[in-house]
């Protein structure tokens, strides 16, 4: 759902079909029980199986893995509608960007065990990078994974891990060899029933209750040795730079679909409310100022269109990415701020939707890399 009169250009009438479809089932299927997963800080696993059943977890992947052999428009196309209709609590996109680290860098053993399972909804998963004394800086990461035999044991601790009470699997950013700095890194594939693994609480944050952000332990947790991904140690940091572009594409489509459903919500608000007996829209306050956000959540939909079409036509590098990252988050919560601001202390209750929107949106500035590091990351490039 986008602006009015506005219709992105990498999509074509089977996206339309498809959004259309999604659209449908999101309303009906999953919309009634946001309010009860947000109490219970965790989705249903009933409804992550809904949703691998329309297709919508790994849709742009080989359709002998699961997928339906489509591009990365069914994704994005998804992925607003769920973020549109204020869907917080299914991190499906978690799923998605742990399906590309196999997709792309697995075994095909490693891609036929796990990506049927994760397209389907039946396997959920979880990606373990930040730990309690690092965060954006991976090269630091202090878990290790050191080889014994035919196996590797993990040691470390997790924290800020989305899906962490419901994984069914996580990805393991550790140190296979600790005096090579990048290229010491490796990334593990872990079961989360194995041995020496252990969740720890559910985190209480400020937004996004509905989704099971854990810390988890690895206390010396053993692994076979074709759980390090690819197969070949000291490739992980290269494999996460290889898909982090695209992880930043799904925050940037998140925020922009965030601002237009945060406009429509406030224009419909400041038509219906009454002030000194008028619509506020009549006052010269309100309709100056939501022309600057309307000129801002269009300015973001076009920024975010090169972006997905440029991950269609394979060619996002880091720079854009990074740009759309930063500055669509930045432009999300200026959006939400003045649009709340229409709403009084109505907005402040969380009841309304653009309240919850406004706390759910803070974390996008940090995770997926930090703003101030995806700047670091653009000024490199100049």
């Amino acid at each position: 759902m986008q602006l009015k009169g506005y219709r992105s250009p990498w999509m074509d009438d089977a996206t339309d079909i498809f959004g259309d479809s999604i659209r449908r089932f999101v309303g009906e299927q999953l919309v009634p029980h946001e309010d009860r997963w947000r109490e219970q800080h965790s989705g249903d696993r009933e409804a992550w199986r809904a949703c691998g059943e329309m297709g919508m977890i790994l849709p742009d992947i080989p359709s002998e893995y699961g997928g339906v052999d489509g591009s990365p428009a069914y994704y994005a196309v998804a992925f607003q509608e769920l973020t549109y209709a204020g869907v917080t609590s299914l991190a499906l996109s978690i799923n998605h960007i742990v399906g590309h680290y196999i997709l792309s860098s697995g075994t095909e053993a490693q891609k036929r065990h796990w990506l049927p399972g994760m397209a389907s909804g039946e396997i959920i998963t979880s990606i373990a990078m930040t730990e309690p004394g690092t965060g954006s800086d991976l090269q630091a990461v202090r878990t290790r994974a050191v080889k014994k035999g035919d196996s590797y044991v993990i040691s470390g601790a997790k924290t800020f891990i989305s899906n962490g009470q419901l994984s069914d699997m996580v990805v393991v950013v550790a140190k296979t060899d600790p005096e090579q700095g990048a290229k010491g890194i490796s990334l593990f594939i872990v079961d989360t029933r194995t041995p020496g693994f252990r969740r720890g609480k559910c985190l209480d944050k400020m937004g996004l209750p509905g989704q099971d952000t854990s810390e988890m332990f690895f206390d010396d947790c053993v692994v076979p040795a074709d759980c390090l991904l690819g197969g070949v140690e000291g490739q992980g940091f290269y494999q996460l730079m290889q898909q982090l572009p695209y992880e930043r594409a799904e925050i940037a489509i998140q925020a922009t679909a965030t601002m237009e459903r945060a406009f429509a919500l406030t224009v419909d608000y400041t038509k219906e409310r009454k002030a000194f007996g008028k619509p506020i829209l009549d006052f010269q306050n309100t309709r100056f100022t939501l022309a600057d956000v309307k000129a801002t959540v269009f300015a973001s939909r076009t920024f975010c269109d090169l972006i997905v079409q440029r991950w269609i036509d394979g060619t996002l590098d880091t720079a854009t990415a990074s740009m759309g990252k930063f500055w669509l988050t930045d432009r999300q919560g200026e959006v939400l701020d003045r649009c709340l601001q229409f709403f009084g202390g109505f907005g402040y209750m969380n009841e309304y939707p653009i309240a919850r929107m406004f706390t759910d949106a803070r974390v996008t500035k940090i995770y997926g890399g930090a703003n101030e590091i995806q700047r670091e990351l653009v000024g490199r490039s100049l």
